[in-house]
């Protein structure tokens, strides 16, 4: 009986571990250490960087906390809601497809199964302004913890800047 609950559990450690695998990988820039382990995996700072799904011309860069010791090794670790946010204008902006205020851009999981940081856009139709917001949640709680970016659209060699009040799925 023992042995089947422990073969149960491994095999839904190793779905929940897949599944956070499985988000999709934003692209690694560096981490740096913070707080040195002697055998285990430090602490690191680490940033990535990621490019707007759906309107091209505007990337992101974050960086998150992520744990080490034996429960980072294990990638178990509940990792701390902190996020950065920074989002520019990297070319000419060209949105594909319409969207709504808060439409989810980027998401990955921070712990095993229950806190998972999202990057939501919007857009500040007054200023044409595309709005990045990134935070934390839980099932049973959300974090205060957020950030946010603006990315001014402005036209970008000899191409118009587009309108994103146009875009927005109202």
């Amino acid at each position: 009986m023992l042995r089947r609950g422990l073969a149960i559990l491994a095999l839904v450690l190793t779905g929940a571990i897949s599944a956070q695998a499985a988000d999709d990988d934003p692209e690694l820039i560096f981490k740096k250490s913070t707080v040195f382990k002697l055998l285990t995996p430090d602490h690191k700072l680490a940033t990535y960087a990621i490019d707007d799904p759906i309107i091209d011309g505007v990337s992101c860069h974050f960086t998150v906390p992520e744990k080490g010791g034996v429960a980072g090794f294990f990638g178990v670790a509940e990792e701390l809601s902190d996020v950065s946010l920074a989002c520019r204008q990297v070319g000419p902006v060209s949105i594909k497809e319409k969207f709504e205020q808060g439409d989810e851009v980027f998401r990955q999981r921070r712990s095993l199964f229950f806190k998972k940081m999202q990057i939501v856009r919007g857009c500040d139709t007054t200023r044409n302004v595309l709005v990045y917001l990134s935070y934390s949640d839980k099932i049973i709680e959300g974090s205060p913890k957020n950030s946010t970016s603006t990315v001014p659209i402005i036209p970008w060699g000899d191409q118009p800047a587009p309108k994103c009040a146009d875009w927005l799925d109202e």
